[in-house]
């Protein structure tokens, strides 16, 4: 009897995993090519808008002086306010396209100057009240992870509070009862320490209502894992238990909603700058509206766009080297 000899098996080569960066590249050109979309809607929707309002561009760049027929002529030939409005905005895109913002009908000087001279104090009342917001986040939302019915209950009522309140009139408000009644902080119009303090808790003052509910959620959520009973066991105290394990596995989606606030933040500190009468782009873009300054107005959207387009990229990046099980919805 002949024993035929038996062929090895072949195992079948494994896949090739894709490479980390090449991965991670494609999801910032994804975010990237829908930033571009994000943009081109803001500059649009802002022309047309501006447009739409009441009152002649060719009046706003004569100072709504008297002047001759051949002058008002002359400013519109120059301007090509003759031509019809689509063929106006496909000139001004065509020259955005290039970095060219124009210059500002009433200023009389480039928009990028003009922004360039408030954008510091913008940027110092951002700043400020991203810190407010993520400590006061924090601490509110460690407090009321709370298993007590009426804690969660309270936390809950003063957060749909704070948030139903519109940020200016919380900004009046706080005028109101610690400027105009107790003298504590400077009224209006004051670029010190201490004139920030008002004017970031009333921009912070929604954030936080909104972070601290997901905030809370999520520890909540974390604190019936397992291994915060297992750390329990191996005598962990309460408060290192929630400061040092649950907090940080419960702060991911607090980063995509943070990267989002960030981004709406130069938007919500237009109208603070306006009620407390801060230096920033606030009146430079109030002034500008009034005075149908499409220019301005356009640069000021394009920058609070282009602020939101870059933070929400930087956050969905983070998030994806963080975090793998994000990698797959990418």
């Amino acid at each position: 009897m002949t024993i035929g000899l038996q062929q090895p098996e072949t195992v079948p080569a494994a896949a090739p995993r894709p490479r980390r960066g090449g991965a991670f590249a494609r999801v910032v050109a994804v975010r990237l090519a829908g930033s571009v979309g994000v943009l081109w809607g803001a500059v649009t929707a802002t022309f047309f808008l501006v447009h739409a309002m009441p009152g002649k561009t060719v009046d706003v760049l004569l100072a709504r002086s008297q002047a001759t027929p051949a002058v008002r002529d002359r400013i519109i030939a120059e301007y090509g306010l003759d031509g019809s409005l689509l063929d106006q905005y496909l000139t001004y895109l065509g020259r955005l396209l290039t970095g060219d913002l124009g210059d500002s009908f009433v200023l009389r000087r480039p928009v990028w100057d003009a922004i360039g001279g408030q954008l510091p104090a913008t940027l110092a009342l951002v700043a400020a009240t991203l810190v407010l917001t993520v400590v006061a986040s924090v601490v509110l939302a460690v407090i009321g992870a709370q298993r007590r019915p009426w804690v969660r209950s309270l936390f809950s009522s003063v957060e749909a509070l704070v948030v139903a309140v519109p940020p200016f009139w919380l900004g009046l408000l706080l005028l109101s009862v610690f400027s105009f009644s107790l003298h504590w902080f400077p009224a209006i119009g004051t670029s010190s320490l201490d004139g920030l303090v008002l004017p970031a808790i009333a921009l912070a003052a929604h954030p936080i209502a909104v972070v601290t509910r997901v905030l809370r959620d999520g520890l909540l959520r974390v604190l019936d894992e397992p291994f915060v009973l297992s750390a329990r066991a191996r005598g962990v105290g309460e408060t290192d238990l929630r400061a040092r394990h649950v907090l940080r596995h419960a702060v991911l989606p607090v980063t995509a909603l943070l990267g989002w606030i960030t981004g709406s933040l130069i938007g919500g500190a237009v109208i603070i700058e306006i009620v407390f009468s801060r230096p920033g782009i606030g009146r430079l873009v109030l002034s500008a509206v009034q005075n149908k300054d499409m220019p301005l107005v356009i640069g000021v959207v394009l920058l609070a766009a282009a602020v939101f387009v870059v933070v929400n990229i930087a956050v969905d990046a983070l998030a994806w080297l963080a975090d793998p099980r994000t990698r797959g919805q990418a």
